[in-house]
């Protein structure tokens, strides 16, 4: 099992609708790609210095399913929304013990 995490800094102009939507367009991959296992999407609740504003952890079978789910289009889509509307975007991927 894989364990793929992202995390969104917004632009600081980046509007709450805007910002839902984005988490909307995230759980809509749920039901359009069958590789994904898990998938938890959600905002910041503490709003610390070091924190971001969005979060995703989703899990997959292997490596090989990571990538289909990375190749497909709708991932594609919401994976350029989500680069122009954040300043930073970070993530790990990494195979659970």
């Amino acid at each position: 099992m894989l364990t793929h995490i992202v995390c969104w800094k917004y632009k600081a102009e980046t509007t709450a609708a805007e910002r839902q939507n984005h988490i909307d367009r995230l759980r809509e991959l749920v039901g359009v790609i069958p590789e994904i296992i898990s998938f938890d999407v959600g905002s910041d609740i503490l709003h610390l210095e070091r924190s971001f504003d969005t979060g995703l952890v989703s899990t997959f079978a292997g490596r090989e399913e990571l990538a289909s789910y990375s190749d497909h289009p709708e991932h594609l889509k919401v994976a350029a929304l989500g680069r122009e509307i954040s300043e930073r975007v970070v993530s790990v991927d990494f195979v659970n013990d």
